[in-house]
């Protein structure tokens, strides 16, 4: 496994993150530990995780990825860098979500307890936080990085102009800096080229991003009609946002035409998809998720593969489209 600059940071990771959102929910403590064998196995060192985790669960299984995760790691915890996330709702309380001084502070205090750690390396927001002034958010995260609870600062599901802005006030405030950005991200969703990919290119913005084979669309396992179960399109509360975003039949049919581009360059779909996204120079390192620990094959295979520039041709002409928020184009 190669390991790659982090951005401007001195921090160097390894070229794939494992993501750990089905942690919990659709895998158990005995297949999430798994994955994260493989995973390490593997040479993946980079965790990403969120305190909202598993995605699709509810208040009541908040934060139980951060749990398994934890009692995996314990008395190891060096050897990994360890990226979590706050933003969304972890408690009844209007104050238990977003982006205010107390909920950052609340936030990562219990993240820690629940990971069993006294330093979170990368600590991103979740999301943006209208409700909150973001002078006072930026100040909160600082307070983080100078008691020394967290290492650097990144943010999640953000448009190129709220980064731009956040930027922009840390300089001001002179307080510590974004330095990664976890956009989703796939040959099925490349709106983000467009403003946001050529911003962290010319600010050296970290970029990590999440759903390189779009929920397992791109892996061609899916087919059209009734969404699959056991599948993250019908596990949980979340299932609803995975089927709005994939399961149209334009989709379906794009798929169909990259495993065609697919089997004529003798790669499995997964393995084209993320080689396809670690093209792009902006990338970092991509997020890979797994339900079962040998699924994390067909894409860490992706590190093997360089795509050339009549098949990047192809798959661009096959999904432009999609660059533009327009499936139809």
């Amino acid at each position: 496994m190669e390991y790659v600059n982090f951005g401007s940071t001195g921090l160097r990771v390894s070229q794939f993150c494992l993501g750990t959102m089905t942690f919990g929910l659709q895998c158990d403590v005995p297949s999430s530990h798994a994955i994260l064998n493989y995973a390490l196995d593997k040479g993946i060192t980079f965790l990403d995780l969120a305190d909202v985790y598993p995605v699709g669960g509810s208040l009541e299984t908040v934060g139980r990825t951060e749990e398994i995760v934890g009692a995996w790691m314990q008395g190891r915890r060096d050897d990994f860098v360890i990226t979590t996330k706050c933003n969304g709702p972890m408690g009844p309380q209007p104050w238990n979500r977003g982006n205010s001084r107390k909920h950052i502070l609340d936030a990562v205090d219990a993240s820690l307890r629940r990971l069993n750690t006294d330093y979170i390396d990368l600590y991103q927001l979740h999301g943006t936080d209208p409700n909150t002034p973001l002078d006072e958010t930026l100040e909160a995260l600082n307070t983080l990085v100078v008691s020394g609870k967290v290492r650097y600062l990144g943010v999640s599901n953000w448009l190129a102009w709220h980064l731009a802005l956040a930027l922009g006030r840390a300089d001001a405030l002179r307080v510590a800096r974004i330095v990664s950005i976890q956009p989703r991200y796939n040959l099925l969703f490349r709106e983000f080229e467009r403003e946001l990919f050529p911003l962290c290119a010319s600010e050296n913005i970290a970029v990590i991003p999440y759903n390189p084979i779009a929920g397992g669309m791109l892996s061609g396992k899916h087919v059209s009609g009734e969404p699959s179960q056991g599948t993250r399109f019908t596990l949980g509360n979340a299932a609803w946002r995975y089927q709005e975003r994939y399961w149209h039949d334009r989709v379906f049919d794009t798929v169909e035409a990259i495993r065609g581009v697919a089997d004529d360059a003798g790669l499995p779909m997964a393995t084209l998809a993320v080689a396809w996204v670690m093209a792009n120079p902006v990338i970092t390192a991509p997020i890979l998720g797994a339900s079962r620990p040998e699924q994390l094959d067909a894409t860490i295979a992706a590190a093997d593969v360089t795509l050339d520039a009549d098949l990047l041709a192809r798959l661009d002409e096959l999904t432009v489209g999609y660059r533009f928020g327009d499936a139809d184009r």
